[in-house]
């Protein structure tokens, strides 16, 4: 069950905690894809609040809100890039997408093969995606007061099962948002150092947020079909061992 845009929007730009949870994934974000000079930038679910720093060298920006959660202008005082869309059904010409970002999308899919299916199709090839979902051992998914509350958490593991299922080839992962989903001041104040902390120990402590970054898989085919057979070369020594030519002599009864 997707989440309405107006709570979304509200939690994003007008709680404090939203914003520190915005800065926290959007800084880990930029992290793996710093730049996308010249690239088609699209994100699914709420993923806008992680796309503003492309608006300037990208190619293009679209920010895809499926129509269940609804959607919302964007970006503020710029020409709009949000579009209402299918789940399953987006306005993007196949192979047309350099870099998709999924967030709250994927866990909050009723079909998510499908939306797998979907964003394979819009991907060109050797095109990346950063599948962004609330970690199942993270303090965020057991809280509703958090957009990552809902939905199904994922694991490191069976994210990356999934992904392989729709032939994504997952090459790297980050956990984040190691401070508590609270609003009291105490934890807000005190957020960067549980983010540090976090991140020392993320062998043994798990961040409310799994990213995964992942790439198309295009495999050569290797079904039947008409192959290319390499051109038989000119026999230059052809017939020498065959013996002398028969006259008509040798052939009279």
């Amino acid at each position: 069950m997707h989440l309405d845009v107006q709570d979304l929007r509200n939690f994003y730009y007008r709680s404090m905690l939203g914003r520190a949870a915005q800065a926290q994934v959007r800084g880990a974000v930029q992290r793996l894809w710093p730049e996308a000079k010249g690239q088609t930038v699209a994100g699914f679910g709420f993923a806008v609040p992680l796309l503003r720093p492309y608006l300037k060298d990208a190619r293009r920006v679209i920010g895809l809100m499926p129509g269940p959660q609804g959607v919302m202008p964007w970006p503020a005082g710029m020409p709009n890039v949000s579009v209402l869309c299918e789940e399953t059904l987006w306005p993007v010409e196949t192979g047309h997408v350099d870099r998709l970002i999924l967030m709250h999308g994927l866990e909050t899919s009723e079909n998510p093969s499908a939306l797998l299916e979907e964003c394979f199709r819009v991907l060109g090839p050797g095109g990346k995606a950063l599948f962004i979902v609330p970690h199942r051992s993270g303090l965020w998914s057991r809280s509703d007061r958090t957009p990552f509350g809902y939905g199904r958490p994922y694991s490191q593991g069976q994210l990356e099962s999934q992904l392989k299922r729709h032939a994504f080839l997952p090459e790297r992962h980050v956990h984040t948002l190691y401070q508590p989903p609270s609003h009291r001041r105490f934890w807000r104040r005190t957020a960067v150092f549980w983010e540090r902390t976090g991140a020392a120990l993320s062998v043994v402590i798990s961040g409310g947020v799994l990213i995964v970054e992942a790439t198309k898989r295009v495999q050569a085919p290797s079904g039947p079909g008409v192959r290319d057979r390499p051109a038989r070369g000119l026999g230059v020594l052809e017939g020498l061992g065959a013996g002398k030519p028969k006259t008509a002599r040798d052939i009279a009864p």
